[in-house]
């Protein structure tokens, strides 16, 4: 899978708003070139609330496992939840993967940084996890859904 390609299949589910970091946007400068992905059918960029899946192209300050420096090389972040974490990693969500290795190319691996959130990674995915990876990301879409339909209901009971 190509970076274009994961756009491209992100955008066609529902609701999802893509965010793009560059130069003159007013954001971070390590941001730019990644990509965000949040649901957000109004297009807005929904305040407190963290994107369901990324994709990131360099290393960043204490996330260097993946080895991102090396040519080519992507990392696809997915808000998997706590029940596909597990399956993916045999761990709960903040247990210790043993011999986990972020970098391996083409594998589903608990996130260097976020794997205590649930979050999984792929650097690079390919034939072996092409489709894992549009698996989970409509999971993580429907998980991102699911939250942002609930706290509608619960602004919504609030006023």
């Amino acid at each position: 899978m190509t970076i274009d390609e994961i756009i491209e299949f992100m955008e066609g589910l529902d609701g999802v708003l893509t965010v793009r970091p560059a130069p003159g946007d007013g954001s971070p400068e390590i941001s730019w070139g990644d990509v965000f992905f949040f649901h957000a059918p109004d297009a807005v960029v929904p305040r407190a609330t963290q994107p369901f899946a990324t994709i990131v192209t360099k290393n960043y300050p204490g996330d260097e496992r993946s080895r991102l420096d090396r040519p080519d090389a992507f990392r696809v972040n997915i808000a998997a939840g706590k029940e596909a974490f597990e399956t993916w990693t045999g761990h709960a969500p903040g247990e210790p993967v043993p011999d986990d290795d972020p970098g391996v190319i083409d594998t589903v691996c608990a996130h260097p940084v976020y794997g205590s959130a649930a979050w999984l990674a792929v650097v690079n995915p390919g034939p072996r996890t092409e489709a894992v990876v549009r698996r989970l990301l409509l999971e993580a879409h429907d998980l991102a859904r699911t939250r942002r339909e609930r706290s509608k209901r619960r602004e919504r009971r609030e006023t």
